[in-house]
């Protein structure tokens, strides 16, 4: 019996007819551009960090609806960090370092909301995917714990989760994991990083991918670096920020169709935690990567109404940008033709 390739194992697990994942982009997409990849043939991804119970509900049933079949993969990608705690020393630096930007933007910092913004995977948002029986289900920072992890494997889901090293990715293995996506430091949005914080340690994609591959018994995917057909090799994320069915904000479009695009680096800034977004002046001036912020997602709290205010002004000074240090794949067309570009290259594998 003739041994089946790496591509041939990923697809079927994926129920795909392409070896392709559209990586999830919290905060510029919805159901829809999930929808017109799975419709291509490839993995639409819908992302779930950002969504309130109900909001990921409406989003299930809308991508439910809009997929050409019942069978139709996807996956739903969760974050599984762990809630910090509020240092208040630390907050209190953190709104001390905003202030002349309260000041500028005339922002009261007594009236910036209190809260994470982002919740990690639980036994309620368990109980809430489990009617839908998605098919795919991808985490980033790790994995659930054990019991957590048993629940969604025992409706048949495929797990798949991020490893920024070779440690990271044979502790997932260990775990459970059935597929290892390989997340290389030119990846856009946050790291996935889980064992260790130490950027250091972390691989552009063409370095860590042969080391992941030769050390796991799993599929691996990779991701970071990859936007168009000549370079793919089986996930895509920022390629798809300019499609029509991307929810990416019209300046962030603009900015990643510009020379700045060609300017990106990994802020914690954001959030608390690296990821890679197009430099904007926040990050000019406090640096990309400042102790300063709080432990993710805390950070957010505060940029929050400094946003808001140079937002309505047509300025991205503190928006994340979120991209990809290759965004020559980006371009303004459906997410279906897109997809169909990209899997060119996989013609003869089909």
């Amino acid at each position: 019996m003739a041994t089946k390739s790496p591509t041939q194992r990923l697809r079927e697990l994926l129920g795909t007819r392409w070896p392709l994942i559209q990586a999830p982009m919290a905060g510029v997409q919805h159901h829809a551009l999930a929808a017109a990849v799975s419709n291509a043939g490839a993995l639409g991804s819908l992302p779930a960090a950002l969504l309130s119970p109900q909001q990921l509900t409406e989003q299930l049933v809308a991508l439910r609806q809009a997929l050409q079949t019942s069978s139709t993969p996807f996956n739903l990608n969760f974050f599984c960090h762990q809630q910090p705690r509020v240092d208040e020393r630390r907050e209190q630096a953190w709104r001390s370092a905003l202030a002349p930007y309260f000041a500028e933007w005339q922002v009261d910092a007594h009236s910036i909301a209190a809260g994470a913004g982002r919740a990690p995977f639980s036994a309620a948002l368990a109980e809430l995917i489990e009617p839908f029986r998605p098919p795919v289900v991808s985490f980033h920072f790790g994995l659930p714990e054990p019991a957590l992890l048993g629940a969604v494997k025992s409706w048949g889901a495929t797990v798949m989760s991020s490893a920024t090293t070779v440690d990271e990715a044979l502790w997932l293995q260990a775990q459970g994991a059935d597929v290892v996506i390989a997340q290389g430091l030119e990846a856009g949005g946050h790291r996935g990083h889980f064992l260790s914080h130490d950027l250091t340690l972390q691989q552009g994609s063409l370095a860590l991918l042969p080391q992941i591959v030769s050390a796991v018994r799993l599929p691996v995917v990779a991701a970071g670096g990859f936007a168009d057909a000549r370079g793919i090799a089986a996930a895509l994320g920022t390629a798809y920020l300019l499609c029509h069915e991307a929810t990416t904000s019209a300046m962030h479009r603009q900015a990643l169709a510009s020379p700045a695009a060609s300017h990106t680096a990994l802020t914690n800034l954001m959030t608390g935690r690296p990821a890679r977004g197009i430099v904007n002046r926040l990050m000019r001036e406090f640096g990309p990567l400042n102790a300063v912020a709080p432990e993710f997602p805390l950070a957010t709290a505060a940029l929050a109404p400094l946003r808001a205010a140079a937002e309505a002004q047509g300025r991205s000074d503190f928006t994340p940008l979120w991209a990809g240090q290759n965004t020559s794949g980006c371009r303004a067309v459906g997410a279906a033709e897109l997809t169909r570009q990209l899997c060119a290259g996989f013609e003869s594998q089909a």
